[in-house]
Parts: C-alpha cells; structure tokens; sequence
C-alpha cells in the first residue's frame, strides 16, 4: 500500500497506550478538526469498546475481527476496512506479525 500521508495536522506526541503496551496509537488532529489515530497492534487478542462510531482502515498485516452484534469473525487485511457503530465494540486477534491501522471516528 503506498505511503499514507495527512497534511496541516496536529500531531499529538502523548501515546495512547493499551493491553501492556500490545496495542498502541497516536491522535492526529486534521485541519477540519476531525481526528484519527494511527496506530500498531501486536499479536494477541484485544476487546475494544466504542463510544463514538468509528472506521479502522488496515494499512499493513492481518486482523480478525468481529464487531459487538455480527454472527462470526471476518479477516482484514491491507486496504482494507471495517466500521463500527457508536456504543458498540469489537474483539480483534492479531495471529502473527504487527497490524497497523488508521482509526477515524465517524460523526
């Protein structure tokens, strides 16, 4: 996937730091003032609550997921996404290698 790239942010430096440090992110601030983070997902299996919507664009490895409400899993992988609802969740297992995304909450 080539280079993704975000123009007139704010970045902020603070990391958001989850699960002992397996999953770990960065806020960027647009120049709309809609935010995203980008972040890395070791291996391991992870649950997420959402309180706001939001779409997770996998930029690099593979995920499973399953979104708080669907029957089983779906696999992701590079370009490719997934939503989900506001006061929701998700569970997602990384089997092998680093998952990166980029999470952008949806109004």
């Amino acid at each position: 996937m080539a280079n993704i790239e975000f123009e007139n942010v704010t970045a902020l430096a603070k990391a958001n730091v989850y699960f002992d440090g397996k999953v770990v992110s960065h806020t960027i601030i647009l120049a709309n003032e809609s935010r995203k983070t980008l972040g890395l997902i070791y291996p391991g299996s992870f649950h997420f609550g959402t309180e706001q919507a939001e779409r997770m664009e996998i930029i690099a490895g593979t995920c499973s997921v399953k979104v708080q409400g669907e029957e089983a899993a779906t696999q992701y992988t590079e370009g490719q996404h997934f939503d989900v609802p506001e006061k929701s969740g998700f569970d997602i297992e990384i089997k092998e290698g680093i998952c990166e995304y980029i999470c952008s909450f949806i109004d």
